[in-house]
């Protein structure tokens, strides 16, 4: 099977979908693998270390792009990508369909198997593939959250861990999975008063036995959540549906509720965002404030930390990568229940329910008899 690489194109994204290393194994494997020039030298890899490992540098797009059986990337692709798309090709990235009805199209107009990383879905609920890069997102919401809570960045001026005499910055926390979990945990660390929703009392129960009382966990209601978000100095959306649309959480008039120079970090925003005044930013351009408030809003958070965001990425795709060189996608699937559930386009049909409800799109249930 013939593998491409491509260089990442969305703002300031640098990390890279394999490592020399991971070329390397795929090449052992007995497949070819076509990398662009400098596709991983944000992430610290030259080109050399790739031709090294056994990988081809493609210098010309739409050769890399035309040649291949399956591309495997780091982000979705961008609308200058998809005519460089093909017909019957295998995609293997984050896609965040949901929030992204011409992608969608792109992909089922060219007939493509669009495989999620975010929707690889383990048999205990686990997303093995999300987990890492939530990880670093999560742990990142709290430090640009105190950084932008500086007045010199428009902040209202609430050191983080507060001082002696002088209570520390009040943490909302919407959502007790991967990013919600390190994000308390990188809050408490840091000194923060920290409460966090979550809809389900099973996983407070945990939370409360990981924490040892060192968190408020509430259960997710209205009123509960507007009682908190009013009084906060920073706001961490961290809700997740897997492969569906973020909830709205937190509304334009709670919003304008709150104090001049709170800060909202929406890292459910590949999904819509929980918040209803969050839109998409990038690393070049991270905030923009609504009704006093800052919201930070990045969509490729990671992405700013690609030696870490790389190594933990490729640490979980490899062996599905792996998998679907060596067996194809339907003996992959037949044998890995957890990368079928990646599968959210199959060859012009939507195959993940929380897609198809998005767009409003028929939904066909992938089957790997078919």
């Amino acid at each position: 099977m013939v593998i491409a690489v491509p260089k990442e194109i969305k703002d300031n994204e640098y990390r890279v979908a394999l490592t020399p290393e991971a070329v390397g194994a795929v090449v052992r494997s007995g497949h070819r693998v076509l990398v662009e020039p400098t596709a991983g030298q944000g992430s610290g890899y030259s080109d050399e270390a790739y031709t090294a490992a056994g990988a081809r540098i493609v210098k010309d797009r739409a050769r890399l792009f035309g040649e291949a059986d399956l591309i495997v990337k780091v982000k979705e692709p961008m609308g200058s990508e998809y005519p460089l798309l093909q017909k019957g090709q295998t995609l293997f990235t984050f896609l965040h369909l949901a929030a992204d009805r011409p992608l969608t199209e792109a992909l089922l107009e060219r007939d493509m198997i669009g495989i999620a990383y975010e929707t690889i879905q383990s048999p205990d609920g686990s997303l093995p593939v999300l987990r890492p890069m939530s990880t670093i997102a999560g742990r990142m919401s709290v430090l640009m959250g105190a950084f932008y809570l500086q007045k010199i960045h428009g902040g209202s001026g609430v050191l983080f861990p507060g001082v002696p005499g002088v209570p520390a910055a009040r943490v909302v926390i919407l959502g007790g999975g991967t990013v919600g979990t390190n994000a308390a945990q990188m809050a408490v660390g840091l000194g923060g008063q920290v409460t966090l929703f979550h809809r389900e009392m099973d996983r407070i129960q945990n939370l409360e036995a990981a924490f040892g009382g060192k968190i408020v966990l509430r259960i997710s209601k209205p009123d509960l959540i507007e009682q908190a978000v009013l009084s906060a100095d920073l706001v961490i959306g961290a809700v997740l549906v897997t492969g569906a649309k973020a909830p709205k959480l937190v509304s334009r008039r709670l919003v304008s509720g709150m104090r001049a120079g709170s800060v909202i970090v929406d890292v459910s925003i590949d999904q819509g965002g929980c918040v209803e005044t969050a839109r998409p930013t990038t690393h070049s351009d991270p905030v923009y404030v609504v009704d006093g408030m800052i919201h930070y809003c990045v969509a490729n958070m990671p992405g700013a930390f690609p030696r870490t965001g790389t190594s933990a990425l490729v640490n979980v795709t490899l062996p599905y990568l792996l998998k679907l060189a060596g067996r194809g996608v339907i003996a992959a699937c037949r044998e890995d229940a957890a990368l079928a559930k990646g599968i959210n386009i199959y060859k012009g049909k939507v195959t993940h329910p929380g897609v198809a409800e998005a767009h409003g799109l028929k939904y066909e249930m992938f089957s790997v008899g078919a």
